[in-house]
């Protein structure tokens, strides 16, 4: 496994275990539909929430959450959609990020509803 690939899981571990804490329930994790892929989904009462996490071990090339662009965001919609429709959901929805910055002490950081 790659130091990319660990990196990641280990930030999508944290960042789930952190929405655990705050009252969400993990449905799925690391949705695929075609060439998109959801980190997380969760739910707490009537909402669902795509999660897209991201993960650096040092911030110097920017903040996690920064990384998140115009074409992540277009293939997180789709897959949202897909998973909408298989799952007929009729709540609410949201899209999070969670910026993860590994360290001694990870620090942890939820951003709702950051993807419009």
């Amino acid at each position: 496994m790659s130091d990319k690939i660990k990196t990641g899981s280990k930030g999508e571990n944290l960042a789930a275990e952190f929405l655990i804490q705050k009252g969400f329930e993990v449905v799925q994790r690391n949705y695929r539909f075609k060439h998109a892929e959801i980190d997380l989904i969760v739910k707490r009462d009537n909402w669902l929430i795509f999660v897209e996490v991201k993960t650096r071990s040092s911030n110097s090339f920017g903040e996690p959450e920064s990384f998140v662009d115009v074409a992540k965001e277009r293939k997180i919609f789709e897959a949202a959609e897909e998973y909408i429709f298989s799952k007929d959901w009729r709540g609410h929805i949201r899209f999070d990020i969670v910026s993860v910055k590994l360290g001694t002490i990870p620090e942890i950081v939820h951003f709702e509803d950051a993807i419009n």
